[in-house]
């Protein structure tokens, strides 16, 4: 099976008096089709592992691979076009244009990898299919609640056809009952061949994936299955 992101020995270290190390020693591999969550609590490391996968942030030192390409021997462009490409982000705020159309909206997620503009309207309308949302394509955010408000923000995240979601705290602002329904979605998706990493503080959230890795002071330790 292919592997999708793969980190040796990553750490991410933070100037200061004394240094902080946000991630420590990193070793993580993640095939395609995998869903990892990450967990842990605030300052545990999450958001800089985020952004290391993310190609957002650089490591101090270690080796960082998506898609067998070390990210740390990329150029800036060469490294943005990947992002642009092969990861779709959705975060616990949705980033939503409030005044834009759903449709619309999902179209901007197309803007950045190059897709020819003559498809973006029929890709982001299917990416709305897919999330369940096809009904919603001329409303605007304000018309939708928080569960349909994230399932936009996955039909944008989706709608490039990454090959990694990579998700920051999804759920965190929303119900348990929406919760289990973009949990849901999530398998979903992974039954697709999507691979997913979920970064959460939050057990429920945690126990839907395959694999769980904790997160404490920047260590990373895989739980056993």
């Amino acid at each position: 099976m292919d592997t999708v992101v793969e980190l040796e020995g990553v750490t991410r270290t933070f100037p200061g008096s004394p240094p902080v190390e946000a991630v420590k020693d990193a070793d993580l591999t993640v095939a395609a089709g995998d869903y990892v969550t990450i967990v842990g609590p605030s300052g545990s490391g999450k958001s800089t592992l985020l952004h290391i996968l993310g190609c957002l942030d650089a490591p101090t030192s270690g080796v960082y691979r998506l898609l067998g390409l070390d990210v740390g021997d990329l150029s800036d462009g060469l490294r943005t076009s990947l992002r642009g490409t092969e990861i779709g982000f959705v975060f616990q705020s949705f980033h939503l244009l409030p005044y834009r159309s759903v449709l619309e909206n999902v179209m901007t997620g197309l803007v950045y990898n190059r897709t020819p503009r003559r498809v973006r309207r029929q890709r982001a309308a299917d990416a709305l299919e897919r999330v369940g949302l096809g009904h919603r394509m001329d409303f605007t955010p304000r018309q939708l609640s928080g569960g349909e408000k994230q399932r936009v923000a996955i039909a944008r995240a989706i709608a490039p056809k990454p090959s990694l979601l990579l998700c920051d705290e999804p759920t965190g602002t929303l119900d348990t009952k929406t919760t289990a329904s973009i949990l849901d979605l999530f398998d979903e998706l992974r039954s697709d061949g999507l691979t997913l990493i979920v970064i959460t503080h939050e057990q429920a959230v945690s126990q839907r994936a395959e694999r769980r890795v904790d997160i404490t002071d920047g260590i990373l330790v895989e739980a056993a299955s």
